[in-house]
């Protein structure tokens, strides 16, 4: 009987199965920190496409002088930027605030962030502090020991370039394929998901924006812009500031999740663009030539934004104790804001502490503003667009109004007699 040695030896084989890893048992535990707060579902996204369980991706909660002084003390590093140093009580929360021990701690070091202007600026890179504070807060728990690794914690923390997507995959890769047991294929699968999910989620949250501002133009309403960074939505970060003002009835958007449409954009920002003074409604050039900063870019494309759109009557600044990258925004931003005359209310050198009693005095004076001027303020600005509206409007007369608006430096600002010259006063200052 022949052998068939030629069908041995060139017949195709099976290939070897790849080892299935499971990672459904893997906690990982993220810190609700800095730009966290606009990437989480990138990070969500990408843990479940890795095999972990859902109910395995632990968050830390909101930012608390109690996390801080049951978790964070004695681990605190030198650092003035306050959201910064309260990493620390986040740390510390995962580390040892869980009934269920996390396995890895997951800290990235986000060098850049997707953002509605990519493309538009010259980069959208985070502030250098908020970036390496990972690095920084980690150094208090390794001080006098390694508390990570006593604990049975593997300390994560990728720098990662999410602004720059055809980079991730790689530098996740590099970093986490030992702690993870990663091979490049399914390290790319996984950051296709983290952005599909991190997309469907700002996509939603952006609609949502769009149907407030909606509501608002179908009753002439008015509602509230916050201009802040992503970590002033932390209540203890932000104080909910924003939440005191919606609790008298105003709807707030943040600035993180404005509407870029192109048929709202292209209807409030026609007129800068058919003069030629930007090239498209995500410009920010005529205020702004040093876009490099991804948060300070969007806060001044927020002002612009701001001043034009009708119902939004009032803006909300936020900033935190001696933040050297807001400091320069100031004086631009609320100039830009306020040549429209739209409200504009600062709360400035944020910290730890919450002065209740000044803050409902300051949302009292706010809210009395936004009831005597909005009204004015809607049909001013509407005077100086297209009637084209690409949202539904109740049937309204559009007549040219004159208003003394109150700055929030104590000054008054005097509307024009007409629209035209207030459109001027609005250009100028830009």
């Amino acid at each position: 009987m022949p052998i068939p040695i030629l069908q041995t030896w060139f017949a195709k084989k099976r290939s070897v199965a790849p080892r299935v890893k499971d990672r459904s048992q893997l906690r990982v535990g993220i810190p609700k920190v800095l730009n966290i707060w606009t990437t989480h579902q990138f990070w969500v996204g990408f843990l479940k496409a890795l095999g972990v369980a859902s109910e395995n991706i632990v968050f830390s909660s909101d930012t608390s002088e109690e996390q801080g002084r049951e978790f964070g003390k004695g681990r605190g590093t030198v650092d003035c930027c306050y959201p910064v140093k309260c990493m620390s009580g986040h740390y510390g929360e995962l580390i040892f605030g869980q009934k269920n021990k996390i396995n890895i701690l997951l800290s990235p070091m986000i060098h850049s962030l997707p953002s509605i202007l990519h493309g538009h600026v010259v980069d959208t890179v985070t502030c250098t502090r908020v970036m390496a504070g990972p690095e920084n807060i980690k150094a208090g728990f390794m001080k006098e020991h390694n508390v990570f690794a006593e604990s049975g914690v593997v300390y994560a923390s990728p720098f990662v370039s999410l602004g720059d997507r055809h980079m991730v995959t790689e530098q996740l890769h590099s970093s986490l394929k030992d702690i993870f047991d990663l091979d490049s294929g399914e390290t790319e699968r996984a950051v296709l998901a983290g952005f599909q999910a991190l997309d469907s989620f700002t996509a939603k949250a952006r609609q949502q924006s769009r149907e407030i501002l909606a509501w608002c133009a179908q009753n002439q309403k008015p509602c509230i812009l916050v201009l802040a960074r992503p970590y002033h939505m932390d209540t203890g970060i932000g104080h909910e500031i924003e939440a005191e003002l919606q609790a008298h009835g105003y709807p707030i958007l943040w600035l993180q999740y404005l509407p870029g449409d192109d048929d709202l954009m292209n209807w409030l920002f026609e007129g800068d663009i058919r003069k030629g003074r930007i090239k498209s409604p995500f410009d920010i050039s005529d205020v702004w030539i040093s876009s490099y900063s991804s948060n300070t870019n969007e806060i001044m494309w927020g002002a612009k934004v701001a001043a034009r759109c009708p119902w939004i009557t009032c803006v909300i600044r936020l900033s935190s104790y001696e933040c050297g990258m807001d400091q320069p925004t100031y004086t631009p931003t609320q100039k830009i804001v306020e040549a429209s005359g739209t409200l504009f209310f600062k709360f400035g050198d944020l910290d730890s502490t919450k002065p209740a009693g000044s803050i409902r005095i300051r949302v009292e004076t706010i809210v009395h503003y936004l009831s005597k001027y909005s009204q004015d303020i809607i049909q001013r600005k509407l005077g100086w667009l297209s009637p084209k509206c690409p949202l539904p409007m109740a049937p309204q007369e559009r007549t040219p109004t004159s208003t003394v608006v109150p700055a929030e430096t104590g000054a008054v600002v005097v509307a024009g007699e007409t629209p035209g010259a207030e459109r001027e006063q609005l250009v100028i200052l830009n």
